[in-house]
């Protein structure tokens, strides 16, 4: 009959680490995943990685709009806090109010302005959109006072078709999620009033790397 090799005490150290090690893993193992499924069955909301919130709140000030669309009455968002020189009765007259002159003031004020608005031989300037006396509001063509805020009044006079859309959704944009109260983004506040027609440019298309 064969004898079995005797094991030395650092071959029996190492068996016996190995067992103690591979018992506590395997326990710890089952105790954990016995805790993972009880906390998975004890969770009673049902989980959507897919979800989104329905309704953000717009933090941007806004203006309840003075005409209504379908869906009835909605914002727009403020267009006087983007103005960096709003107010301008800081310099223009305004009902009979003193006057601030100084030395090339137009240049020094409006000189970024690059008025390219109307099409050529019939371009609009200055007085055409700003009321004549008081500078702090717009001026249609029959000669209503219009507020900075509302400027898509004055623009839907000419782009009434443009108009139309966006008070039904179709141009423009709106801010925050589709849910919750309709707030729409002023015509102004993608448009440069100025010049408000977009550059033309090409679409970005995808280039395969060169190997």
């Amino acid at each position: 009959m064969k004898k079995l090799p005797k094991l030395g005490a650092g071959s029996l150290a190492a068996g016996l680490l190995l067992l103690t090690l591979f018992f506590f893993d395997t326990k710890w193992s089952a105790a954990s995943e016995t805790s993972f499924l009880e906390t998975v069955k004890g969770h009673d909301v049902q989980f959507d990685n897919r979800s989104v919130r329905q309704v953000l709140p717009v933090s941007q000030p806004t203006v309840l709009a003075k005409e209504e669309y379908q869906g009835g009455t909605f914002q727009v968002l403020a267009r006087k806090q983007e103005i960096e020189r709003y107010r301008c009765s800081s310099c223009h007259i305004v009902n009979g109010g003193k006057e601030v002159r100084g030395k090339n003031a137009l240049t020094l004020t409006h000189g970024n302005v690059v008025v390219n608005h109307g099409q050529e031989g019939n371009a609009l300037a200055c007085i055409d959109c700003h009321h004549p006396e008081d500078r702090e509001s717009l001026e249609d063509k029959k000669g209503r006072k219009i507020d900075f805020d509302h400027s898509y009044q004055l623009c839907g006079q000419c782009h009434f078709r443009q108009k139309r859309d966006w008070l039904g959704g179709a141009h423009g944009k709106r801010v925050a999620n589709w849910a919750g109260d309709r707030v729409v983004y002023n015509c102004t506040t993608c448009h440069d009033p100025h010049s408000p027609r977009f550059a033309k440019r090409f679409p970005v298309i995808y280039s395969v790397p060169l190997k």
